[in-house]
């Protein structure tokens, strides 16, 4: 199920066309350009994944249970953004450092085209200043706060759902 307030969400991306997804290393993915065997939190496959998708998946997963660190970006922590710019890093990608920054980088996509890699930015304490990578399945990874872990989240828990704010594709 979808989340009911994604009709107002407003989804950001950049352009990275086939050749970076051919440009990838492919060592322990299944082959094929539109889709791979990328899976969502319940281990159900994701259709219409591309490889540098899946990819980032895979790195900010090997994230969790790190803790937070205010302005981490690796070993040995991550905040929300450094997460993020870890784990496009790991596929070639250079992104933006700060919330602000990933979301201005983007152009608008359907809300509900959201897939797997994509960004979920979120409003607290009324100003844009959280950003997950959403995983499928409902589920996104982030760096919460001070003294949390990277986890992963659910776009269906009141509590995110009342402060997402947009959504968005580096891709």
């Amino acid at each position: 199920m979808r989340v009911a307030a994604r009709h107002w969400l407003g989804a950001l991306g950049l352009g990275w066309g086939a050749f970076l997804v051919a440009a990838l290393p492919l060592a322990g993915c299944a082959p094929g350009s539109g889709s791979s065997g990328a899976q969502t939190l319940q281990g159900e496959p994701v259709s219409g994944v591309g490889v540098a998708r899946t990819h980032v998946v895979e790195a900010a997963r090997t994230g969790l249970g790190a803790p937070y660190r205010l302005g981490g970006n690796g070993d040995p922590g991550f905040d929300c953004s450094g997460l993020i710019q870890y784990a496009y890093s790991q596929v070639g990608m250079s992104v933006p450092r700060t919330v602000e920054e990933l979301r201005e980088e983007a152009s608008e996509v359907d809300p509900d085209r959201i897939r797997p890699g994509d960004l979920l930015f979120f409003r607290i304490s009324g100003k844009l200043s959280h950003v997950g990578l959403y995983a499928g399945g409902e589920h996104f990874i982030h760096a919460p706060s001070k003294g949390k872990r990277v986890t992963y989240a659910s776009l269906e828990n009141a509590y995110w759902q009342r402060h997402l704010a947009a959504a968005g594709s580096l891709f």
